[in-house]
């Protein structure tokens, strides 16, 4: 039986020519796990210590899913239009720890180098350009992670600084993008 999800009007549903991004659920918990225990993930993101899919439907609903009901935003499923298999997830994130909103992806290794990080990324820079009327968009990523450097700095994101998330000794780098004159 699923956990209960709390309920809001959450981020839109976003499309592109070749993918769809929806809000998570609880039944994304296999998913997920695969995606939080992918080496990759582990090394430039961190480990979620999450080993069992029922570990990953509570981080599911304690973390994206809540942030939905809290702040409207949150990351998103990014599947394939036709088919709808799950590639990765990417959205807007409202931390505690930082100021403005950020942009988050993450793919499993199967789906990488093929554009689908750049295509998502897109579509939610644009969102939160032209629908959410944000002036200003940030993202963070591991000093390690030069594919996501050079994917964040192919959307018109600059490196800002380099600093450690409170409460956090390793590095992390801030990119940002500004929209002088929006809403």
């Amino acid at each position: 039986m699923p956990l209960h999800e709390p309920t809001s009007s959450g981020p839109a549903e976003l499309d592109t020519p070749r993918l769809r991004l929806r809000r998570l659920t609880s039944a994304d918990a296999a998913f997920f796990l695969a995606l939080v225990t992918d080496p990759d993930w582990i090394r430039f993101i961190g480990d979620r210590k999450l080993r069992t899919v029922e570990a990953a439907e509570r981080a599911l609903v304690d973390g994206p899913i809540a942030m939905y009901a809290r702040t409207g935003l949150g990351l998103l499923r990014v599947e394939a239009r036709q088919g709808g298999e799950a590639l990765g997830i990417c959205g807007l994130i409202k931390r505690d720890t930082l100021p403005d909103v950020d942009l988050g992806f993450a793919f499993l290794p199967l789906h990488r180098g093929q554009g689908f990080a750049r295509e998502a990324a897109r579509a939610c820079v644009a969102h939160a350009r032209d629908d959410l009327g944000f002036t200003r968009l940030v993202a963070i990523n591991s000093p390690e992670n030069e594919a996501s450097a050079r994917l964040l700095e192919g959307l018109g994101m600059a490196y800002e600084r380099t600093f450690s998330m409170p409460g956090e000794t390793r590095l992390t780098r801030l990119y940002a993008l500004d929209w002088p004159g929006a809403r």
